[in-house]
């Protein structure tokens, strides 16, 4: 079946303009009628989204089944067609809440939403000193029968986990992840250059939220922000939302990491697409004003970006080309996650999960398993 015809079609290496054609809910046939024409639309990978804990006024914590159900139809408004919902730093009775309610929605997936691919643990295993806008009190060190027993609950989901490295526990704890598949990302860290390749030996392989709540640049220790500059080994997480991250701050870890090494996310919280006002986050009052999700004590409260933002961010502030964009908003993920074989970019075999943008990049469909879930 023919699904779009007259398109400029984002490969993983290039961009032809072509017809893609679709059965069984998979890319059966990509017809190639010559190079990129400007002025049509452009169909590009659906966007994965590995750090989001709410849009729609809906969170990851809330731990019901509804609440994942809506959260994962709103996200198609926005180009996601997969994404892994994320909790935060909690007590041990709402993070088993929040990960039995995420189960529940993962085993009764709506076909027309955002696809859940697994959980991504944010904390509680930090550094309260760079904590952020996870609550302080509920920090604690990496404890194995209840990652374990958390674990289980999931349904063994948990496929990534933001940790600080620089305690013993936690340190142990990348090798355990390891073992288990599980991505490691060094989180809310006040780590040193030392603790960081000591973990990279350990099998840290990701940065969460590259820049925000870690240790800065300085040219007698190089700390996280410069491991992360330094090694493309690091995956690193991104909130392009200008804000969290500045425009030159941006480049300078795309010049040295590459579009290949960086992965565009969100970190939005359940204010995202809702009016400005007050909200909650982790059980604390969230300020939203002006794009910016915030703390009573003025720390950024992650934020109400959306994908669609994102990618446009990178396309116009970061200069960066259609196929870079695509690698930074979905292959990488994919790769991450290894689910590449199935997602992360526009290939014969692989799900059609798509995206439509007219040429301005407004966000005109959102196809998964080339069933158009969402028109704008």
């Amino acid at each position: 079946m023919k699904l779009l015809e007259n398109v400029n079609i984002v490969l993983e290496k290039k961009v032809i303009f072509g017809d893609l054609f679709v059965i069984d809910g998979k890319i059966a046939k990509i017809l190639e009628h010559g190079d990129y024409k400007p002025g049509y639309p452009i169909v590009t990978p659906g966007f994965i989204d590995v750090h989001i804990h709410g849009s729609a006024s809906f969170d990851a914590m809330d731990g019901t089944f509804e609440t994942n159900h809506q959260m994962a139809l709103s996200l198609v408004k926005e180009g996601t067609t997969a994404y892994l919902p994320t909790t935060m730093t909690q007590s041990d009775e709402l993070i088993s809440n929040a990960l039995k309610g995420i189960k529940e929605y993962y085993d009764h997936q709506d076909s027309n939403a955002a696809r859940v691919l697994g959980i991504h643990l944010e904390g509680p295993y930090l550094n309260k000193k760079f904590s952020g806008a996870q609550p302080t009190h509920h920090i604690r060190p990496f404890h194995g029968r209840e990652f374990d027993r958390w674990n289980e609950l999931s349904g063994h989901l948990i496929k990534k986990v933001s940790i600080a490295p620089e305690y013993e526990e936690n340190m142990k704890a990348i090798a355990y992840l390891k073992q288990l598949g599980i991505v490691s990302s060094a989180a809310h860290t006040n780590a040193d250059y030392k603790v960081i390749s000591e973990a990279m030996q350990m099998g840290l392989t990701s940065l969460t939220h590259t820049f925000n709540a870690m240790s800065g640049f300085h040219h007698r220790d190089i700390g996280v922000v410069g491991a992360a500059l330094l090694h493309n080994t690091l995956s690193s997480e991104l909130i392009f939302d200008k804000i969290h991250v500045s425009v030159p701050a941006a480049k300078l870890l795309l010049k040295n990491k590459t579009y290949k090494n960086i992965i565009l996310i969100t970190d939005s919280m359940r204010n995202k697409g809702m009016p400005e006002g007050i909200s909650e986050l982790g059980g604390q009052t969230v300020y939203i004003k002006n794009n910016e999700a915030r703390l009573e004590n003025g720390a950024l409260a992650g934020s109400i970006l959306k994908m669609i933002d994102a990618y446009r961010n990178a396309i116009n502030d970061l200069e960066v080309s259609y196929v870079k964009a695509a690698h930074m908003t979905s292959l990488n993920a994919a790769r991450q996650l290894k689910v590449d074989d199935k997602l992360g970019s526009i290939e014969v075999g692989k799900y059609a999960d798509l995206v439509l943008l007219d040429a301005k990049l407004n966000l005109l469909k959102t196809y998964i398993n080339g069933v158009s879930v969402y028109e704008g």
